[in-house]
């Protein structure tokens, strides 16, 4: 095996050094009171299986840099530059790079949830179930 140039847990760490960070009570806190729109990051299937935070908007690891460019046709309606997000994924590591990646595009006011889901979960905060849509089935 090739050893590699840069590790995956290296883009983990910078990206994590590089945008705010929220803990599940700070990111229930800014749901009640503020104004955050959770942006959940997990693949499709996650969602399926683990249900999600109510009322946050999906939009895969994969795909963060389309669904947030008005220029793209996959843009997800409402991404706006001017409003906060907080990113999340069922761990912290991809709500990480994506909350970096929206920093990169230019938006100003992003976070990761701390532990992601899991976090949220464990926490004992409200899951929404969102199960598999008729058109996977």
């Amino acid at each position: 095996m090739t050893d590699l140039e840069r590790h995956a847990s290296e883009y983990v760490d910078e990206a994590k050094a590089a945008v705010e960070s929220v803990t599940a009570a700070e990111l229930a806190d800014e749901l009640e009171h503020g104004d955050v729109t959770v942006v959940d990051v997990r693949e499709d299937r996650e969602r399926w299986g683990d249900g999600a935070i109510s009322g946050s908007v999906h939009a895969a690891r994969g795909t963060i840099e389309y669904s947030a460019d008005p220029e793209s046709k996959y843009y997800v309606e409402g991404f706006d530059p001017a409003k906060r997000y907080v990113c999340h994924c069922g761990g912290g590591a991809r709500g990480a790079m994506a909350a970096a990646r929206l920093q990169e595009m230019g938006y100003r006011d992003v976070a990761y949830l701390e532990g992601g889901f899991s976090a949220w979960r464990d926490a004992g905060y409200e899951v929404e179930e969102t199960g598999v849509p008729d058109s996977f089935r």
